[in-house]
């Protein structure tokens, strides 16, 4: 990643719309069970009245993660194509001569096998490189190569 916005897909910028709504809703049933300043019963209440007033600390980080990743998205725009980048689709030709169009994202999708995240060897060596770069990493079997055939701006536009 590159300290600036970063520009994110739109599925991924859909995943975390979801979960966003799904943490607001949840927030919304968690602090309605909070009894706010009124005094709490014996120890057993007030460690589960703790434990309630935490988890609502802990929804409401994640919400205003989510929220500023989001913000942040918006004023990215959209993936560029000159270079790889979050959010970027890239067509890559591995070493045994097998190519793949893949998506690099931040938050892998369960058993989306075009996925790569940026934190993965592949993804992470394939951030900032152009068109006809050849990138280097480790994988499973050892050391091995892919060379970037195309980017697009994301969203299958490879």
């Amino acid at each position: 990643m590159t300290g600036g916005p970063e520009p994110i897909s739109e599925v991924a910028r859909e995943a975390l719309r979801q979960e966003l709504a799904d943490l607001r809703s949840e927030r919304g049933k968690v602090a309605a069970t909070l009894r706010g300043g009124d005094e709490v019963g014996d120890p057993a209440d007030q460690a589960d009245e703790l434990q309630r007033a935490t988890e609502l600390e802990r929804l409401d980080r994640r919400i205003a993660e989510i929220d500023g990743r989001l913000d942040e998205a918006a004023v990215a725009g959209r993936p560029g194509t000159e270079t790889v980048g979050v959010g970027s689709t890239v067509t890559v030709r591995f070493a045994d001569g097998t190519e793949m169009t893949l998506q690099v994202g931040e938050v892998a999708e369960a058993l989306d096998r075009t996925l790569v995240t940026v934190d993965s060897p592949l993804g992470h060596a394939l951030l900032g490189r152009r068109a006809g770069e050849t990138v280097e990493y480790e994988s499973p079997r050892g050391s091995t190569a892919a060379v970037v055939l195309s980017i697009g701006a994301g969203d299958g536009e490879a």
